[in-house]
């Protein structure tokens, strides 16, 4: 798989949010699992899941807004070109994550 097929929500979470999902999946889900892997009380593991949670749903529903769709659209219609679409998409998704935080 390539980069431009790792699904924005994956680019969107950081190496730390990563490594957590990793061991979340290779724990079969498990929080208690997790939360004596590191070392940490459930409710601690909770929160963290539930941060995760809300990064990935925020790039989802970031996705979903009509700047994209109309940056995409003008891209398909090669009315500008990837390159540029994407800088312009990674741009607006950038500002909307850093106003939302």
């Amino acid at each position: 798989m390539n980069k431009d097929e790792i699904p924005a929500w994956v680019l969107a979470l950081n190496s730390e949010d990563l490594e957590f999902v990793k061991n979340f999946i290779i724990s079969s889900g498990s929080l208690k699992e997790i939360a004596k892997n590191y070392g940490v009380s459930y409710p601690t593991v909770r929160i963290r899941i539930d941060r995760v949670i809300q990064k990935i749903e925020m790039n989802v529903n970031l996705e979903k807004e009509p700047l994209i769709s109309y940056v995409k659209q003008l891209a398909i219609e090669n009315r500008i070109n990837i390159e540029d679409a994407k800088s312009i998409i990674e741009k607006y998704k950038s500002e909307r994550m850093s106003n939302n935080e």
